[in-house]
């Protein structure tokens, strides 16, 4: 009878293998096993990676074994095989990554601009989500798409008052999908050209109301101030003027301006009075004005642009003036 004896050697180099060798879904079981040839046999012990820090020891003994794995146990794993006579760790990179494949976790959503939004200015909104395999992403504004892309950032170069609203992204895979909490993107401009309504809108007797009421879309919203030809002090202020008993003297050119922080625009029409007894609207032109602010000064700047909009008339029957004021009286003959 002979009996071989193996000479006492060190660990040689160990493998890990996992079980199943196939895809792993979230929840299913998972074992991972080390094994070297030693002499005497080997311990082992197993860790685990995270980037390029390792970890305290994971496991000690040849298996690890995963009854219901979940994402937080992805990672690169490894294993030390020991004996009295030397020890040995697998190779870098071919530690079994432990990986399992899930929908979309909830994505979480953000604004590039922590501060208040201005027209103009470089915005990005970024969408992320814990996905394996990696998610796609999609943004919606209002429930109509936007953008498309395996990366969640959807930039704005120069954003405008029309990208104002409600954001939202989906992240999906194979294996589901999922919508983020809605983010409302905040954007601030300047007042647009204002329009101004007069009520009553037809001709309107002296002596009676007359109601103007000058709108413009801005954000923040606009304060209004009402200004008169050639008067320098301001008529009123307010989205709403009322000149209570209409007279000759009141007819001019108005200026209705609308401001906030970021600029100004004015619209200006004229009301003119065509008889003792009647008064005609007539919109003679528009005007837009441009603020900005001196930096250092903190003092605005004023800008003036024409309007290239035609000129609007809306005069009826001028011929209002009777024949007896027109036509000089028929001289009477001298009675002797």
């Amino acid at each position: 009878m002979y009996v071989i004896i193996s000479p006492p050697d060190a660990p040689k180099l160990p493998s890990v293998s996992v079980r199943p060798s196939a895809e792993i879904e979230e929840g299913s079981s998972v074992t991972l096993t080390c094994s070297s040839d030693a002499n005497p046999a080997a311990s082992y012990t197993l860790y685990k990676r995270n980037g390029k820090t390792i970890l305290p020891p994971f496991k000690k003994g040849p298996e690890l074994v995963f009854s219901s794995i979940h994402s937080s146990d992805s990672g690169q794993y490894y294993c030390t095989a020991e004996n009295n006579l030397g020890r040995r760790i697998s190779k870098d990179n071919l530690g079994r990554r432990i990986s399992k494949d899930y929908p979309p976790k909830l994505p979480s959503v953000s604004v590039s601009a922590s501060a208040e939004i201005e027209e103009g200015s470089s915005v990005t909104l970024t969408c992320s989500s814990d996905a394996n395999p990696a998610a796609n992403y999609i943004w919606y504004k209002e429930n109509r798409k936007v953008f498309l892309g395996a990366v969640g950032s959807y930039h704005f170069t120069s954003i405008s008052s029309e990208d104002r609203g409600n954001y939202y992204c989906r992240a999906e895979n194979q294996y589901g999908e999922v919508n983020s909490t809605s983010l409302f993107v905040d954007v601030q401009y300047a007042p647009k050209l204002p329009s101004v309504s007069v009520s009553p809108s037809a001709e309107i007797e002296e002596g009676s109301s007359v109601t103007l009421t000058c709108s413009s879309d801005a954000n923040p919203a606009a304060n209004y101030i009402w200004y008169k030809e050639n008067e320098d002090s301001p008529k009123a202020s307010g989205q709403i003027f009322t000149i209570t008993d209409f007279r000759a003297e009141h007819s001019g050119s108005y200026s209705c301006g609308a401001q906030n922080k970021l600029g100004r625009s004015n619209s200006t029409f004229h009301l003119i009075i065509l008889a003792d007894e009647s008064i005609m609207i007539m919109n003679i032109t528009r005007k837009e004005k441009a603020v900005s602010f001196n930096t250092e000064l903190n003092e605005p700047i004023e800008t003036w642009e024409l309007d290239p909009c035609s000129v609007y008339e809306n005069v009826s029957d001028l011929n209002m003036v009777s024949a007896e004021q027109t036509e000089e009286p028929e001289e009477q003959e001298d009675l002797v």
